[in-house]
């Protein structure tokens, strides 16, 4: 488990998920390797950019910003949010994994959706500058990509064909969804609770 995969995903997916493919996974290296840094890109990054750089508002020409102490708690509930959210997919995929005939490793399906993921970690870097309108443009590319290196690597991965990889695929899309929808559910109800955000 290694950053260096990152820029393959993006130049040469293929060759790069049999490269990943061919590594030994352990959960714990997986955390400590990759995880805990790219997972916290979104975090760190909104944190600087909702505290320094600030938000305009559509239909307002003012910036505004938040409390450090608002900025650190929304930062951190959603650097777990994305961790759990990991886990939870890649339990699934491993569950998932007998039905299409492969015997993936926890630590294996872990992998790949950490790497999954990877455009979504590297979108967070808008977060420094942030802007809704680019944020839309720069969130709907890190999906459509993250998208592909899901239906691409899954069959690779799991060494099974391109066809069942599909469905498989699909169905873990579906579970993301619904774990998004989940989250935004959540996050209105600790806003309810407290943790919303605060304005300087």
């Amino acid at each position: 488990m290694s950053l260096t995969h990152v820029p393959g995903l993006f130049m040469h997916p293929d060759k790069e998920w049999r490269s990943i493919k061919d590594e030994q996974h352990s959960v714990i290296k997986i955390i400590l390797t990759y995880l805990i840094f790219m997972a916290a890109i979104p975090a760190i990054c909104g944190f600087f950019g909702t505290t320094a750089t600030g938000w305009q508002l559509p239909g307002s020409s003012d910036t505004v910003y938040l409390t450090s102490e608002s900025a650190i708690t929304m930062s951190t509930l959603a650097y777990l949010a994305m961790l759990a959210s990991i886990f939870f997919i890649a339990g699934f995929v491993h569950w998932m994994a007998r039905t299409f005939g492969s015997s993936p490793s926890f630590a294996q399906c872990l992998a790949f959706t950490a790497y999954t993921a990877s455009p979504l970690f590297i979108a967070g870097l808008i977060g420094l500058f942030p802007s809704l309108w680019t944020a839309m443009l720069v969130g709907i590319t890190a999906i459509s990509w993250a998208s592909y290196l899901l239906y691409t690597g899954l069959p690779v991965f799991m060494d099974i064909p391109f066809e069942r990889g599909v469905i498989f695929a699909s169905s873990v899309l579906c579970v993301a969804l619904v774990i998004l929808v989940a989250t935004m559910a959540a996050t209105v109800t600790l806003w309810n609770l407290g943790a919303g955000p605060v304005y300087t």
